[in-house]
């Protein structure tokens, strides 16, 4: 087993099928959403997982969580392969792996009460029964801020961060080691989106959660990660601690991602950088580099070859033929 990982995905893929293509429609199509994504999560860390709508983000954390079943590629639990499990084994497992949607009101069910609610993972898995469950979750929403008398309330009756804090208590109540954060404060108001991230870090810190976080805001996936994978049309393509990718970005992609975040300074305007070209279709993926018919880079090698990953500086991964051979040697000397 890895010391001191939790979560490791090995070769992920998931297809969907997209109706037929070729002559008569004879050959069947595939939306190709996840196609080979590698990645670890270590005790008490949060790594984040950033890229543009449509890149395959919500579907990698879905398969973690078996709620959709791979195709190809393995996620083991401190080193056991969850998606062999069955019956009750299965069943422990999931108290380990929990999530927390993107809308919190339509992840409610209206009709139950907030004490129903979270409590329930806690009857369905035979951790608790009658007075017990109550006090525990009187003691999770004191956790996540919320008061004893909002136990019997109705969803309705809340606003919408005081309801993804319902999620998050829910998420947490059996005591999980690992949760996915599928865009979590995407649908909140500004202001309250910083109140649930500080939080998730908060909570991290005194329980040692660890988190996947996936957000296409990068700004947050700062905020709250130790560690960034970025992803580009159902792959990684760079992978690093928060402070080297923030600084020193190596893949042309990520480089294009921060130069379209806005600057909130007068003194420094200048004009929002844009990459040429729309996201090709994850049905009819490019040869080579799937991002080079839009990379300001690009050679010949790139519209032929896929890139594989390598590492350019500790715990730093970039699937770029731009930093193989002679170009890394040319990019680590500048560097």
């Amino acid at each position: 087993m890895d010391e001191g990982v939790v979560i490791r995905a090995e070769g992920l893929r998931k297809y969907f099928p997209a109706g037929a293509s070729g002559l008569w429609g004879r050959r069947k199509a595939f939306l190709r959403a996840v196609d080979g994504v590698s990645f670890h999560v270590r005790e008490g860390e949060t790594l984040g997982l950033v890229g543009e709508s449509g890149c395959g983000k919500s579907t990698v954390g879905m398969l973690l969580l078996g709620l959709h079943r791979p195709d190809a590629g393995r996620v083991l639990y401190r080193g056991e392969d969850i998606l062999a499990l069955e019956g009750e084994a299965k069943r422990r497992m999931r108290r380990n792996i929990q999530v927390v949607f993107q809308d919190p009101q339509s992840s409610l069910d209206p009709r139950m009460l907030v004490k129903k609610a979270v409590g329930f993972p806690l009857e369905v898995n035979g951790l608790a029964r009658g007075a017990e469950v109550t006090r525990r979750v009187e003691a999770m929403l004191a956790e996540v801020g919320l008061r004893p008398e909002h136990m019997y309330r109705y969803p309705h009756e809340f606003s919408g961060g005081q309801r993804q804090r319902i999620n998050i208590a829910r998420a947490l109540i059996t005591g999980p080691r690992f949760v996915v954060f599928d865009e979590p404060t995407s649908a909140l108001d500004v202001s309250v989106q910083a109140q649930i991230l500080n939080l998730v870090k908060d909570l991290q810190k005194r329980r040692g959660y660890s988190y996947l976080f996936i957000s296409h805001d990068l700004s947050v996936i700062r905020h709250v990660s130790h560690r960034v994978a970025v992803m580009y049309l159902g792959r990684i393509v760079e992978t690093a601690p928060r402070g080297d990718l923030f600084q020193t970005p190596r893949h042309p992609y990520t480089r294009a991602l921060m130069a379209a975040v806005p600057k909130p300074d007068p003194a420094r305007r200048q004009p929002l950088a844009l990459l040429p070209g729309d996201v090709p279709s994850p049905v009819h993926i490019p040869p080579g580099c799937r991002f080079h018919p839009r990379c300001p880079e690009v050679m010949d090698v790139c519209r032929e070859t896929e890139p594989a990953p390598v590492e350019v500086g500790p715990d730093h991964v970039v699937a770029c033929h731009l930093w193989h051979g002679t170009g890394f040697d040319a990019r680590r000397r500048s560097a």
